[in-house]
């Protein structure tokens, strides 16, 4: 009995250790993180939080504040007496900044109209695959600009409710490959004056833009929005633009060619006035600086 007792003790003992061996091992690949699937999220979709008039897919990281100075000068048809342009331009300079990962805010001021703006864009959904799979980014984006140019008629009773336009868009889109991403943007710009009966207070559009990357730091970007009939007067346009986007480390250059004079949503959906076909187009560029404020938390 003792010799049954002590090969059981032994057994028992032996089998004890081996357990703990086992545990102590998962425990350290654990820690590892080689026993479980990462998520694994898409990055660069577009070179900036701009493919060039549109917002993109991206966002802001947090804590990081990008300087944007936009930049587009007269129309190329004006000839050879203005340059082919370059002897006007209309200017934005802005501030974006990352809250969180997710939510990001932004300011601006653009010559055109003398308009103030600020947005709020939160990103719903965020492609990954792995252990988490979404097979598109999806984001919100709303904001309000106000124009400061001086009534026309400052006789008659003016109010600065007037002065205001909002916008609301969804972006949903998917980075296909390292080269290739495609974005759509349904947006509803309200206006609270209007200059004819005939113009919709609500304005509804659908934008598309594309991103094409030519090399580690160049990529060709798209877009095209299409506004839905019967919302404006005749000799307003459907805005186009094609760029270029250069990375050079801290900074991000985007050259372009547009047919729209303003940079924020209510001027290049609802007042571009360009033909391409005419050489109604602009020479342009974003210029982007970013400036990391503060260190993200992990929550973040």
């Amino acid at each position: 009995m003792n010799m049954t007792l002590r090969s059981i003790v032994l057994i028992f003992a032996t089998t004890l250790t081996s357990i703990s061996a086992i545990l102590a091992q998962e425990d350290l690949l654990s820690l590892l993180g080689e026993d479980e699937e990462t998520v694994d999220y898409a990055f660069a979709s577009f070179k900036t939080n701009r493919v060039i008039n549109l917002h993109s897919l991206e966002n802001t990281s947090a804590g990081v504040l990008d300087i944007k100075i936009s930049h587009r000068f007269g129309m190329v048809n004006t000839g050879f007496y203005e340059l082919f342009g370059l002897d006007a331009a209309s200017i934005r300079i802005g501030g974006d900044y990352g809250l969180t990962e997710n939510m990001m805010i932004g300011i601006g001021r653009s010559s055109f109209e003398k308009t103030y703006d600020g947005y709020v864009k939160y990103r719903l959904l965020r492609q990954s695959s792995g252990a988490k799979v979404m097979p598109i980014t999806l984001s919100y984006f709303t904001s309000i600009a106000v124009t400061g140019t001086r009534w026309p008629n400052p006789a008659r009773e003016n109010y600065f409710s007037s002065r205001l336009f909002y916008t609301h868009q969804l972006i949903v889109g998917r980075k296909f490959s390292e080269a290739f991403s495609l974005q759509l943007s349904p947006t509803l710009v309200h206006r609270n004056l209007v200059e004819t009966e005939q113009e919709a207070h609500d304005v509804f559009s659908l934008g598309m833009g594309t991103r094409l990357k030519l090399t580690k730091r160049m990529a060709l970007n798209l877009e095209y929005i299409y506004v839905f009939p019967d919302q404006l007067e005749p000799g307003y346009r459907n805005s186009l633009s094609i760029g270029l986007d250069i990375e050079t480390g801290g900074h991000v250059f985007q050259l372009h060619f547009t047919n729209s004079t303003s940079m924020i949503e209510k001027g290049f959906i609802t007042e571009t006035t360009g033909d391409w076909g005419g050489g109604g187009v602009h020479f342009g560029f974003n210029v982007s600086r970013v400036f990391t404020i503060r260190r993200p938390n992990i929550k973040d």
